[in-house]
């Protein structure tokens, strides 16, 4: 096992080991349809999400990366608007997990790099799974295609690795 150690702005110190192969064995009931590179390439969190942690990931993740080093830029995002709330609202809400100070798509990255903690990926991906009613509400309520449609919504849903711009 590969063991990986952190230090960025909001981890020093911290370690984890990859269990599983690059993008392997997921959970069966855990389908993203977008991986960590593309979900960088199209635009997630105002492009300020991975800016002080690039060291941890594939440089190739980072290759057509949209970043914002600076501060949060909602004209990065895929659909041009903001659609998550501050990380101080995650925290207060209970959503944030210890070894994952920045939230789920940093669990995402993980897990997708083969790190494996049980009760937590069971948590996460429920959460993932969730997300599944904003992709029917768009379904119902906007023309197959019609990026201009919920676009809050498909932003939402991209940035939990759900490809939006098919819906």
């Amino acid at each position: 096992m590969k063991e990986v150690i952190v230090n960025d702005r909001m981890q020093s110190g911290y370690r984890y080991f990859l269990a599983e192969p690059s993008g392997k064995n997921f959970d069966p009931r855990f389908r993203p349809e977008l991986t960590p590179k593309e979900m960088l390439s199209l635009g997630v969190f105002g492009g300020k999400y991975m800016t002080d942690c690039r060291n941890e990931f594939p440089e190739e993740w980072f290759s057509n990366a949209k970043l914002s080093p600076e501060k949060f830029n909602v004209a990065l995002n895929c659909f041009g608007v903001r659609a998550s709330q501050p990380l101080s609202v995650w925290r207060k809400k209970g959503w944030i997990y210890k070894d994952d100070p920045r939230g789920w798509f940093q669990w995402y990255c993980r897990y997708y790099q083969g790190r494996r903690i049980p009760d937590e990926d069971d948590r996460q991906i429920r959460r993932w799974a969730a997300m599944r009613r904003h992709a029917a509400q768009i379904r119902k309520n906007c023309e197959k295609g019609d990026a201009l449609c919920r676009r809050r919504q498909r932003q939402a849903l991209l940035q939990w690795a759900y490809d939006s711009r098919i819906l």
